[in-house]
Protein backbone atom coordinates (compact mmCIF):
# COMPACT_ATOMS: atom_id res chain seq x y z
CA UNK A 1 0.00 0.00 0.00
CA UNK A 2 1.06 3.39 -1.20
CA UNK A 3 1.71 5.89 2.68
CA UNK A 4 -1.63 7.48 3.20
CA UNK A 5 -0.93 10.92 2.84
CA UNK A 6 -4.56 11.94 2.67
CA UNK A 7 -6.97 12.87 5.35
CA UNK A 8 -9.12 10.30 6.30
CA UNK A 9 -12.73 11.59 5.68
CA UNK A 10 -11.40 12.66 2.08
CA UNK A 11 -10.40 8.98 1.69
CA UNK A 12 -13.87 8.34 2.95
CA UNK A 13 -15.74 10.37 0.79
CA UNK A 14 -13.40 8.75 -2.28
CA UNK A 15 -14.84 5.49 -0.93
CA UNK A 16 -18.15 6.83 -1.48
CA UNK A 17 -17.85 8.23 -4.27
CA UNK A 18 -15.79 5.30 -6.42
CA UNK A 19 -18.38 3.11 -4.65
CA UNK A 20 -21.66 4.79 -6.52
CA UNK A 21 -19.99 4.51 -9.77
CA UNK A 22 -18.27 1.00 -9.18
CA UNK A 23 -22.36 0.11 -8.62
CA UNK A 24 -23.48 0.73 -12.23
CA UNK A 25 -25.03 -2.11 -13.10
CA UNK A 26 -23.81 -2.07 -17.11
CA UNK A 27 -24.72 -5.45 -17.85
CA UNK A 28 -28.36 -5.08 -16.97
CA UNK A 29 -28.59 -1.43 -18.59
CA UNK A 30 -27.33 -3.01 -21.90
CA UNK A 31 -29.59 -5.87 -21.33
CA UNK A 32 -32.95 -4.00 -21.50
CA UNK A 33 -31.73 -1.58 -23.73
CA UNK A 34 -31.24 -4.20 -26.45
CA UNK A 35 -33.98 -5.76 -25.40
CA UNK A 36 -32.18 -8.97 -24.65
CA UNK A 37 -34.35 -9.58 -21.38
CA UNK A 38 -33.37 -9.81 -17.79
CA UNK A 39 -30.08 -11.04 -17.31
CA UNK A 40 -31.49 -12.89 -14.12
CA UNK A 41 -32.94 -15.29 -16.34
CA UNK A 42 -30.40 -15.83 -18.96
CA UNK A 43 -27.27 -18.52 -17.98
CA UNK A 44 -25.87 -18.09 -14.63
CA UNK A 45 -27.90 -14.98 -13.77
CA UNK A 46 -24.96 -13.09 -13.42
CA UNK A 47 -25.29 -9.05 -14.55
CA UNK A 48 -21.59 -9.35 -15.89
CA UNK A 49 -20.41 -9.49 -19.44
CA UNK A 50 -19.76 -13.72 -19.91
CA UNK A 51 -23.09 -13.97 -19.22
CA UNK A 52 -24.26 -10.97 -21.09
CA UNK A 53 -22.29 -12.35 -24.04
CA UNK A 54 -24.39 -15.72 -23.03
CA UNK A 55 -27.72 -14.03 -24.68
CA UNK A 56 -26.01 -14.56 -28.15
CA UNK A 57 -25.33 -10.63 -28.48
CA UNK A 58 -21.47 -10.12 -28.43
CA UNK A 59 -21.68 -6.54 -29.41
CA UNK A 60 -23.78 -6.36 -25.73
CA UNK A 61 -21.24 -8.38 -23.70
CA UNK A 62 -17.82 -6.55 -25.59
CA UNK A 63 -20.22 -3.50 -24.31
CA UNK A 64 -20.80 -4.67 -20.88
CA UNK A 65 -16.99 -5.34 -20.48
CA UNK A 66 -15.73 -2.39 -21.56
CA UNK A 67 -18.10 -0.23 -19.36
CA UNK A 68 -17.78 -2.11 -16.17
CA UNK A 69 -13.69 -2.19 -16.91
CA UNK A 70 -13.83 1.67 -17.07
CA UNK A 71 -15.76 2.40 -14.43
CA UNK A 72 -12.72 0.74 -12.42
CA UNK A 73 -10.31 2.51 -14.27
CA UNK A 74 -11.84 5.89 -14.37
CA UNK A 75 -12.53 5.72 -10.71
CA UNK A 76 -8.87 4.83 -9.98
CA UNK A 77 -7.49 7.47 -12.83
CA UNK A 78 -9.47 10.09 -11.29
CA UNK A 79 -8.63 9.72 -7.39
CA UNK A 80 -5.28 9.43 -8.58
CA UNK A 81 -5.08 12.78 -10.52
CA UNK A 82 -6.94 14.96 -8.70
CA UNK A 83 -5.94 13.82 -4.83
CA UNK A 84 -3.12 10.80 -5.10
CA UNK A 85 -2.28 6.95 -4.93
CA UNK A 86 -3.62 6.44 -1.73
CA UNK A 87 -6.80 7.72 -3.19
CA UNK A 88 -6.43 5.94 -6.05
CA UNK A 89 -6.51 2.54 -4.26
CA UNK A 90 -9.57 3.26 -2.26
CA UNK A 91 -10.93 4.08 -5.19
CA UNK A 92 -10.19 1.01 -6.91
CA UNK A 93 -10.90 -1.14 -4.02
CA UNK A 94 -14.40 0.81 -3.52
CA UNK A 95 -15.42 0.79 -7.37
CA UNK A 96 -14.66 -3.26 -7.49
CA UNK A 97 -16.98 -3.35 -4.15
CA UNK A 98 -19.76 -1.65 -6.08
CA UNK A 99 -19.56 -3.92 -8.84
CA UNK A 100 -19.59 -7.15 -6.71
CA UNK A 101 -22.35 -5.37 -4.36
CA UNK A 102 -24.21 -3.05 -6.12
CA UNK A 103 -26.64 -0.74 -4.05
CA UNK A 104 -28.81 -0.11 -7.07
CA UNK A 105 -30.18 -3.71 -7.21
CA UNK A 106 -29.93 -5.52 -4.11
CA UNK A 107 -26.12 -6.22 -3.80
CA UNK A 108 -26.30 -8.68 -5.83
CA UNK A 109 -23.78 -8.15 -8.70
CA UNK A 110 -20.78 -9.54 -10.78
CA UNK A 111 -18.06 -11.65 -10.36
CA UNK A 112 -15.66 -8.82 -10.66
CA UNK A 113 -13.74 -9.83 -13.71
CA UNK A 114 -13.90 -6.85 -16.08
CA UNK A 115 -13.47 -4.19 -13.12
CA UNK A 116 -10.49 -6.10 -12.11
CA UNK A 117 -8.74 -5.56 -15.11
CA UNK A 118 -9.66 -1.63 -15.90
CA UNK A 119 -8.70 -1.09 -12.16
CA UNK A 120 -5.47 -3.08 -12.93
CA UNK A 121 -4.81 -1.27 -16.71
CA UNK A 122 -5.23 1.76 -14.49
CA UNK A 123 -2.92 1.58 -12.00
CA UNK A 124 -0.12 -0.44 -13.55
CA UNK A 125 -0.59 -0.77 -17.48
CA UNK A 126 2.00 -3.19 -17.65
CA UNK A 127 0.33 -5.51 -14.66
CA UNK A 128 -2.86 -5.39 -16.48
CA UNK A 129 -1.64 -5.78 -19.96
CA UNK A 130 -0.08 -9.13 -18.61
CA UNK A 131 -3.19 -9.96 -16.51
CA UNK A 132 -4.79 -9.93 -20.01
CA UNK A 133 -2.55 -11.91 -22.05
CA UNK A 134 -3.12 -14.45 -19.20
CA UNK A 135 -6.72 -14.28 -19.71
CA UNK A 136 -6.20 -14.64 -23.31
CA UNK A 137 -3.86 -17.71 -23.08
CA UNK A 138 -5.58 -19.67 -20.86
CA UNK A 139 -8.96 -19.19 -23.04
CA UNK A 140 -7.96 -20.01 -26.24
CA UNK A 141 -6.53 -22.86 -24.27
CA UNK A 142 -9.05 -24.11 -22.06
CA UNK A 143 -12.41 -22.18 -23.54
CA UNK A 144 -13.40 -21.92 -19.99
CA UNK A 145 -13.98 -17.98 -19.11
CA UNK A 146 -13.95 -18.90 -15.58
CA UNK A 147 -10.92 -20.70 -15.48
CA UNK A 148 -9.17 -18.03 -17.59
CA UNK A 149 -10.32 -15.62 -15.12
CA UNK A 150 -9.13 -17.30 -11.67
CA UNK A 151 -5.92 -18.20 -13.51
CA UNK A 152 -5.40 -14.15 -14.85
CA UNK A 153 -6.37 -12.78 -11.54
CA UNK A 154 -4.60 -15.03 -9.44
CA UNK A 155 -1.35 -14.23 -11.40
CA UNK A 156 -2.03 -10.14 -11.55
CA UNK A 157 -0.54 -9.72 -8.04
CA UNK A 158 2.91 -12.04 -8.79
CA UNK A 159 3.11 -9.90 -11.82
CA UNK A 160 2.62 -6.58 -9.60
CA UNK A 161 5.65 -7.97 -7.90
CA UNK A 162 7.86 -8.46 -10.57
CA UNK A 163 7.52 -5.64 -13.01
CA UNK A 164 8.01 -3.12 -9.38
CA UNK A 165 4.81 -2.45 -8.49
CA UNK A 166 5.04 -3.04 -4.49
CA UNK A 167 2.53 -1.07 -3.55
CA UNK A 168 -0.40 -2.54 -5.29
CA UNK A 169 0.23 -6.01 -4.62
CA UNK A 170 -1.90 -5.98 -1.34
CA UNK A 171 -4.59 -4.33 -3.18
CA UNK A 172 -4.08 -6.87 -6.19
CA UNK A 173 -4.44 -10.09 -3.46
CA UNK A 174 -7.19 -8.98 -1.94
CA UNK A 175 -9.25 -8.04 -4.91
CA UNK A 176 -7.98 -11.68 -6.27
CA UNK A 177 -9.30 -13.51 -2.86
CA UNK A 178 -12.91 -11.49 -3.79
CA UNK A 179 -12.41 -12.78 -7.35
CA UNK A 180 -11.72 -16.18 -6.25
CA UNK A 181 -14.80 -16.13 -3.62
CA UNK A 182 -17.67 -14.96 -5.87
CA UNK A 183 -16.19 -17.56 -8.35
CA UNK A 184 -16.35 -20.39 -5.75
CA UNK A 185 -19.59 -22.24 -7.61
CA UNK A 186 -17.69 -22.12 -10.91
CA UNK A 187 -13.84 -23.65 -9.04
CA UNK A 188 -16.36 -26.34 -7.40
CA UNK A 189 -18.00 -26.74 -11.14
CA UNK A 190 -14.55 -26.77 -12.81
CA UNK A 191 -13.26 -29.64 -10.16
CA UNK A 192 -16.25 -31.94 -11.27
CA UNK A 193 -15.76 -30.99 -14.90
CA UNK A 194 -19.30 -29.82 -14.88
CA UNK A 195 -18.31 -26.16 -16.14
CA UNK A 196 -19.55 -25.38 -19.55
CA UNK A 197 -16.88 -24.45 -21.82
CA UNK A 198 -17.37 -21.60 -24.48
CA UNK A 199 -17.53 -23.26 -28.15
CA UNK A 200 -14.94 -23.09 -30.98
CA UNK A 201 -16.31 -21.40 -33.64
CA UNK A 202 -16.84 -23.56 -36.78
CA UNK A 203 -14.60 -22.93 -39.28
Amino acid sequence: MPELMTPLWVLGLVGLAAYAVGSIPFGVVIARLMGLGNLRDIGSGNIGATNVMRTGNKLAGGLTFLLDAAKGGIAALVAFWTIGPDAAQVAALAAFLGHLYPVYIGFRGGKGVATFIGVTLALAWPVGLATCATWLVTFKLSRYSSLSALVACGFSSIYAAALGYMSLVALLVAMKLLVFYTHRDNIRRLLSRTEPRFKKKPR
